[in-house]
C-alpha cells in the first residue's frame, strides 16, 4: 500500500487527534502578519481552563521570570505569539485522552518520552542559540505523534511491529514501511500538514531520525531538524534501557552538528532527567521519572563489569566508581559558573537575549519607580524582513541582523541595553531617559539603519527599521508588560503608517505622536 493510501486511511478513521478550538484557530491566526497582541489575548482568553493552564506554567521555573506574570495579556506580551502558540499546542496534545490502550502500546509511556524529548529539544535549543526555544519543545514533543496515531489506527498490526523492532537489529521506520507502507515519521508530519501546522512545525517532524536526509535549503528548518535528532538520542539514553548505545552517538552528533564542547554536553547530561520532572509538574503530568544520566551509564557499566568480577574487585570499582562522580559533580558546578556568563546573550548577534531583557526592565522599572526618574523603551522592527530572507537568503539575513545589532549598540550609551526581542525585533532600555530624549535616540536609531550600508561577500544591502516609543507615565505607575504594549502598539503604528518611521505612545490620549 501506498503511503498517501496509508495516510488516508488514517484519516477516515478519525485516529488522528482532535485540536482544541482555540489551538486550531490559533494557528490560523499567527500565520496572519496583521496579528496584534490583542487578538492572540482574546483568544485564549476564551477558555479559562486553558488559560490558568498557560499562566502557571508561565509563572513557572519554565521561565524563570522575576516578576509573577498576572493577565494573558501580560503572557503574550513578554512571551511572543510564537511561544504562546506553542503553550497551547503542547497543552492541547498533553490533554488528549485515549478510550483503551492497544496492546504493547503505553500512551502514558508514550507522552512521558514525548515530554523528555520536548524538554531535551529546548535544552538544546538554549545552547545553540536562543531563538525560539518554546517551538522546538512543540516539535520535540510532537515528533513520534506518527506512533500513536498508527497505534490507534492499527492497534493489533502495531503492537506486533512494536515487538519486532525491540527483538531485532531493524529500525522501527523500516519495519513500519514494510507493514503498514508508511513510517511514524511521515504519519506525524502529513497529519501537521493536515491541522495547518507552519513548515518550522511540521517539515522537522518528517526528517526528526534521519536528519541528513533533509534537502529543503532553509537553515532554520534544517538546525530544528538536527535538534530533535539529538532530542531524540538523548531521550533514549533515559528510557531505551540501554544508554551507552546511545551515549557516544549523542556526544559525537552534538560536536558535528552545533560544534558544542565537553563541559556543555555534560551539563546537559547531568540535570536533562531533572528538567524533564520539573517540566512534568509544570504541564500536570504524572511521569516516573529517571536517574541522570551519568548514574544511568555508570549504572550500565557496573553491570557490565559485574558479568566477570570478583568480591573485591567489585568493592575496587565501586569506591572507584564513587571517587569519579564526586570529581565529575565538581567539574559540572565549575562549568555551571561558565555557562551562566553565556546565559543571557543571544546566539546569533551576542546583544542580551528576550530573557535578559524581560529581568532588566523589570528591575529599572522598580529602580525609576521607586526614585521617580524617566525611562525610555523603545522596540524595533526590521521592515519587510521575511521578503529580505527569502530573497537574499537566510545566511545574508542573519548577517544584516547582526549589523543593525552593531551599528545601533554604537549609538546608545553603556548603561543602556539592547537586546533581541525575537527574530527581526529588537529593544532599547534607557534608563533616566524622558520621552523627548527617548524620541530622539529612537530617529537616531532608525535613521543610522536606513542610511547604513552592509556589506556582504562583496555585495552591498541595506535595510529599514519602524520604531516604536513608549515612557514611563507621569504618573511613575505601570507593569513592565503595560508598558511592553505601549511600545508594541506605537510600533504597530509606525508600520502602518508607511514603515521606516517613529511613532511614540502618548500617555494622555492613548494614541501616538507622529516623527
Amino acid at each position: 500500500m501506498k503511503k498517501e493510501e496509508v495516510l488516508q486511511q488514517v484519516i477516515d478513521s478519525g485516529s488522528l487527534p482532535t485540536l482544541s478550538t482555540v489551538a486550531s484557530k490559533l494557528i490560523s491566526l499567527t500565520a496572519r502578519e496583521d496579528t496584534t497582541i490583542d487578538d492572540i489575548t482574546r483568544l485564549v482568553a476564551q477558555d479559562t481552563s486553558l488559560s490558568v493552564k498557560v499562566l502557571k506554567v508561565v509563572n513557572s521555573a519554565f521561565y524563570n521570570f522575576t516578576s509573577e506574570v498576572g493577565t494573558i495579556q501580560q503572557a503574550v506580551t513578554i512571551l511572543g505569539t510564537n511561544a504562546v502558540r506553542s503553550l497551547v499546542l503542547s497543552f492541547s496534545f498533553l490533554s488528549t485522552e485515549n478510550a483503551a490502550e492497544p496492546g504493547g502500546f503505553s500512551y502514558a509511556e508514550f507522552w512521558e518520552r514525548s515530554l523528555a524529548s520536548a524538554v531535551s529539544a529546548k535544552l538544546l535549543m538554549n545552547m545553540v542559540c536562543d531563538d525560539e526555544a518554546e517551538e522546538v519543545f512543540t516539535v520535540g514533543l510532537l515528533a513520534n505523534l506518527g506512533k500513536l496515531i498508527l497505534a490507534t489506527a492499527y492497534s493489533e498490526a502495531y503492537s506486533k511491529i512494536l515487538s519486532r523492532a525491540s527483538d531485532e537489529e531493524r529500525g522501527l521506520a523500516e519495519l513500519e514501511e514494510e507493514t503498514l507502507g508508511a513510517s511514524h515519521a511521515y504519519i506525524g508530519s502529513q497529519a501537521a500538514g493536515h491541522w495547518h501546522f507552519p513548515e518550522s512545525l511540521a517539515v522537522p517532524i518528517a526528517y526528526h531520525h534521519d536528519p541528513d536526509s533533509y534537502t529543503g535549503g532553509d537553515p532554520l528548518i534544517k538546525r530544528t531538524v538536527d535538534i530533535i535528532y539529538l532530542a531524540g538520542l538523548l531521550t533514549n539514553i533515559l528510557y531505551s534501557g540501554k544508554p551507552i548505545d546511545y551515549h557516544r552517538p549523542f556526544r559525537e552528533q552534538a560536536k558535528q552538528r552545533f560544534s558544542l564542547d565537553d563541559a556543555v554536553i555534560d551539563d546537559l547530561l547531568q540535570r536533562v532527567n531533572v528538567e524533564v520532572a520539573l517540566a512534568a509538574d509544570f504541564f500536570g503530568i504524572k511521569i516516573g521519572g529517571t536517574s541522570s544520566i551519568p548514574e544511568l551509564l555508570q549504572e550500565a557499566n557496573i553491570e557490565l563489569s559485574l558479568l566477570n568480577m570478583t568480591y573485591e574487585q567489585i568493592n575496587r570499582e565501586l569506591v572507584k566508581a564513587k571517587i569519579q562522580l564526586e570529581k565529575m559533580t565538581t567539574e559540572l558546578e565549575e562549568k555551571n559558573t561558565y555557562l551562566e556568563g553565556i546565559a543571557n546573550l543571544d546566539g546569533l548577534t551576542e546583544v542580551y537575549n528576550h530573557r535578559y531583557f524581560q529581568n532588566f526592565l523589570e528591575k529599572e522599572l522598580k529602580r525609576s519607580m521607586r526614585h521617580d526618574l524617566d525611562l525610555g523603551l523603545i522596540l524595533c522592527d526590521i521592515d519587510n524582513f521575511k521578503k529580505f530572507n527569502d530573497f537574499h537568503g537566510h545566511q545574508v539575513g542573519d548577517f544584516v541582523l547582526r549589523e543593525v545589532c552593531r551599528t545601533c549598540s554604537e549609538l546608545i550609551r553603556e548603561y543602556d541595553l539592547l537586546a533581541r526581542y525575537g527574530g527581526e525585533e529588537f529593544v532599547f532600555v534607557l534608563p533616566e531617559t524622558g520621552p523627548a530624549d527617548t524620541l530622539i535616540v529612537a530617529e537616531k536609531l532608525r535613521e543610522a539603519v536606513a542610511r547604513g550600508e552592509f556589506y556582504f561577500e562583496k555585495m552591498s544591502y541595506r535595510v529599514t527599521m519602524s520604531v516604536g516609543v513608549a515612557n514611563l507615565p507621569h504618573s511613575g505607575k505601570i507593569k513592565r508588560s503595560e508598558l511592553i504594549e505601549a511600545a508594541d502598539k506605537a510600533l504597530f503604528q509606525a508600520k502602518r503608517k508607511g514603515k521606516n518611521r517613529v511613532e511614540q505612545y502618548q500617555e494622555r490620549s492613548g494614541w501616538f505622536g507622529k516623527r
